[in-house]
């Protein structure tokens, strides 16, 4: 009976990872590759796409939020690579990417923006952070204070067994 239920289980999930595969492979039909890094605000957004074909060296490209770009051939013949920077006032979303290159070839695809990430340490009001000691003499001080503490209550609490 046990084997049962191990083997029904192992079923459901393989079933479940076949039912997976297709939803997959047409997750990457537009024909761009798109790696946009953390796709924040300065963030350097690298777009490439083989849908142009291997005699095609040229591409324009357009982002609605930073504009025009140019893709040229990569490493690899037939794939055009190009880049662009997602300007600082940027706010988060979607950002639509569209290229376009000869004959009549235009592919379209999606990416997300993200908000800006905070870059440096965060200052609490101890002062520069490269600068650690007050905070480690802050740490330090009460950590003693609390080991003091607990000596002290261990005492009282000796005193009071003995009477």
């Amino acid at each position: 009976m046990r084997n049962t239920r191990v083997g029904v289980g192992i079923g459901l999930v393989v079933g479940a990872l076949f039912l997976q595969i297709p939803a997959a492979a047409a997750a990457d039909e537009s024909g761009l590759d798109i790696r946009s890094g953390n796709g924040s605000p300065g963030s350097t957004v690298t777009v490439s796409t083989e849908a142009c074909g291997a005699d095609v060296t040229y591409g324009k490209g357009e982002s609605e939020v930073a504009g025009s770009f140019h893709l040229f051939e990569g490493e690899s013949k037939g794939v055009l690579t190009g880049r662009f920077t997602v300007p600082e006032g940027a706010s988060p979303g979607t950002d639509t990417v569209t290229v376009k290159c000869p004959p009549r070839t235009r592919v379209t695809d999606t990416y997300e923006l993200t908000a800006a990430r905070p870059d440096g340490a965060v200052e609490a009001g101890f002062g520069d952070s490269k600068d650690t000691t007050p905070q480690l003499a802050l740490g330090g001080a009460l950590i003693a204070a609390a080991a003091a503490g607990w000596m002290v209550r261990l005492r009282q609490r000796a005193q009071r067994d003995r009477t």
